[in-house]
């Protein structure tokens, strides 16, 4: 047993008078004040409506069902409705507050000091010291709020908010490497995990920069920048300089070749029928230079134009830095010695980590890495964090405003259904709908119909199921509860409009439906419709086989036409059917028997005399009295409870729907009162009334033989 469960055992003993109330035929709670709401732990579950609401497909603000259903599981059961009240007595003064059920809270009721004073505080950051009430949409927009304060204990820490020029570069530096988060003023910003990311790139980095200071030397013959510009230079030409003293120590190997290697004639007459440039891939892809046995490099002149920049880049940030000014073509021995002399730069440069922070340029890198720049940026966000505690109030402010909106809402469709027996609808209502005639005001949204029937139908209510859409392409299936009318035109593929409880209208479309009496009215002509039905059903087949009957006569007929030439055999006789004697007497015994019956019922019920009204009543109440019990019991049985079930309610009691208040959730079509009617139709049917001229005429002869034979014998 849970402790709670304890506690309401031992309170149910308390002093706490409780008033109940006779709704749907089960006894409910009343609760009237805030006292009831207090106290509600001591009510026996047992006395509870339900003891289970979803979250979803009910009319309530779902940031609310979040926030009571606390272990996420999609329901809400007693223990998190009461921990709600719990908390409820110590924010608010009173909780019959509760009771007005709107989205302002005045701070005269808010008992919790913490919660007034982030109250006040929040007032105050939107422009609205001297307000005497806080509303949801004052929480709700968190971006408002924030929008003009520097700190709001988010822990996050935008440009904006660094009030310095060099500290909001800074941080707009780290978040170019650095994923940040948005803060509640919607502001992209930086937290202490996004500064330590940082640094520990930035650890890297720094490592990495500080690496050829081990061996400047050999890394960095020039000086730090001048080598590494050197190399930069060098780096581009490595392979296509490598090709050059290779082909031309080819064609000093065999100088057969040189031609080959310098590419063939053919080759730049295909270039000459194209619109060349420096920078074409094809000029790129010729040799450095001309190919000549053992030639050197030309440093100005002579250079593939595609290489020519790049060339000259060379000679001035390697070439001439390392062997001096007056080089201006190089051997082979000098492009090794370049290389050779730069190789440890160059393999310092391919060893540069990965981390995003090295986007930054190796100076900026260093200068964000400094202790002075970190350190004023940490003492921003502890500035932050300080008010961490204050600002945190906002969402608690946000929990109790939509408690004061909603939690007695979610009282009156729990504890007791005092909205669906109500004038109000109740949660799980989803709108109206319209079809044949009447209103339906019990809908409720269902996720898989064919399943919900399943359990629905022990409901034994008549149950509808719709499809639902709209033009914009939403999408949704409901459930219907016909309590009113009859369902004569009921059908699958039937159409109706959809008003959801916003009041947009839907499409709606029967898919499925669940039969079972709606009214005593439908049950008592319902003998009498089944009665004409047979009737109906077999004049249809009387009629199919006399057309049958006559078509076979026809082709009897054509037969005959087409062999009137054949002549009969002579001495043989046309034969003729004939009916037996015994056919004619069982004939005539049926006849005389029915007539024998009719005979019978019709003199018993004349001899009623005085009773006849009395006798004819009976005659009504034989055919319809049985279907009408039936019906009668079915309706007393109607319960909302396995409707609800079905979309993941635990209604607790028989939540009964009788017959006088099945009638107020299904609407049947009426004229307004006060409205005229004209009887006169230009589209009656213009027949002659022999079938009313008849039956008046029988009625007349029953009447007098009623009037001589029995009143004046």
């Amino acid at each position: 047993m849970h402790k709670w469960e304890v506690a309401v055992d031992e309170a149910v003993g308390g002093r706490h008078r409780w008033k109940f109330c006779r709704l749907g035929g089960v006894d409910q709670v009343v609760l009237r004040d805030g006292a009831d709401l207090a106290h509600l732990s001591a009510l026996d579950l047992k006395l509870w409506m339900a003891l289970c609401m979803p979250t979803r497909g009910i009319a309530m603000d779902p940031r609310t069902a979040d926030l009571l259903d606390t272990d996420k599981d999609g329901t809400i059961r007693p223990p998190e409705l009461l921990a709600a009240l719990d908390w409820c007595k110590a924010v608010f003064v009173d909780l019959g507050t509760l009771l007005q059920g709107t989205d302002s809270v005045a701070l005269a009721d808010i008992k919790d000091e913490m919660l007034l004073k982030g109250a006040r505080r929040l007032l105050d950051n939107l422009g609205k010291p001297d307000a005497a009430v806080i509303t949801l949409d004052d929480v709700s927009s968190q971006e408002r709020i924030f929008a003009n304060t520097r700190f709001n204990g988010d822990g996050i820490l935008p440009p904006s908010s660094a009030g310095d020029p060099e500290l909001e570069k800074a941080i707009e530096d780290i978040l170019r490497v650095c994923e940040g988060q948005v803060d509640r003023s919607g502001k992209k910003g930086i937290a202490a995990n996004t500064l330590d990311e940082f640094l520990r790139q930035a650890a890297v980095g720094m490592a990495w920069l500080r690496q050829p200071e081990a061996d400047a030397e050999t890394t960095m013959p020039l000086g730090r920048e001048a080598t590494i510009a050197a190399a930069h230079a060098l780096r581009p030409l490595i392979a296509k300089g490598d090709d050059f003293f290779t082909r031309c120590r080819l064609a000093a190997f065999d100088g057969r070749s040189t031609a080959a290697l310098n590419r063939d004639a053919s080759v730049y007459a295909s270039l000459a029928e194209a619109e060349l440039s420096a920078s074409a891939v094809e000029t790129a892809a010729l040799p450095l230079a001309r190919i000549e046995p053992d030639a050197t490099l030309p440093l100005d002149s002579g250079v593939n134009p595609a290489w020519a920049a790049r060339v000259q880049t060379f000679a001035e940030k390697t070439v001439h830095p390392l062997l001096g000014e007056d080089v201006c073509t190089l051997e082979y021995a000098q492009w090794e010695q370049i290389k050779a002399k730069l190789a440890k730069c160059l393999a310092w440069q391919d060893a540069r980590p990965p981390q995003s922070v090295m986007a930054l340029g190796d100076e900026r890198l260093a200068e964000l890495a400094a202790p002075e720049p970190v350190a004023a940026i940490r003492a921003l966000l502890q500035a932050d964090s300080k008010l961490k505690e204050e600002n945190a109030q906002i969402d608690k402010l946000e929990k109790m405003i939509r408690f004061h909106r909603d939690l007695y809402l979610v009282v009156s469709n729990f504890v007791n259904f005092t909205e669906f027996y109500g004038p109000n609808p109740a949660v799980f209502q989803a709108g109206t709908l319209y079809l044949d005639g009447r209103a339906c005001y019990l809908c409720i949204d269902v996720s898989d119909p064919a399943k919900h029937a399943q359990l629905a139908g022990l409901s034994a209510a008549f149950l509808v199921y719709c499809d639902v859409r709209r033009l914009d392409g939403q999408q949704r299936s409901i459930v219907a509860v016909v309590t009113d009318g009859d369902s004569i035109n009921l059908g699958v593929g039937r159409n109706g409009v959809f008003y959801d409880r916003e009041g947009r209208d839907w499409s709606a479309t029967i898919t499925r439906m669940v039969a079972n009496p709606i009214s005593i009215r439908e049950a008592f002509w319902l003998p009498y419709r089944k009665f004409v039905r047979m009737i109906e059903d077999q004049m249809t087949k009387r009629a199919q086989a006399a057309e049958e009957a006559s078509l076979a006569k026809m082709g009897d007929a054509a037969t005959a036409v087409s062999t009137v030439d054949q002549k009969p055999v002579s001495g043989m006789p046309a034969t003729t059917p004939k009916i037996e004697l015994g056919t004619i007497a069982l004939i005539g015994t049926v006849i005389g028997g029915m007539s024998a019956l009719v005979a019978g019922f019709l003199h018993a019920l004349f001899g009623l005399g005085y009773w006849l009204p009395l006798g004819v009543l009976g005659v009504i109440l034989l055919i319809s009295g049985p279907s009408m019990l039936l019906a009668a019991i079915k309706l007393r049985q109607r319960n909302l409870g396995p409707i609800l079930d079905a979309n993941g309610w635990a209604v607790n009691v028989r939540a009964r729907m009788n017959t006088a208040f099945g009638v107020s959730l299904t609407a049947l079509a009426q004229l307004p009162p006060g409205s005229a009617r004209t009887l006169e139709d230009p589209f009656v049917s213009k027949s002659r009334p022999w079938r009313l001229v008849g039956l008046l005429v029988i009625l007349a002869v029953v009447v007098a033989y009623w009037w001589f034979r029995v009143y004046k014998p």
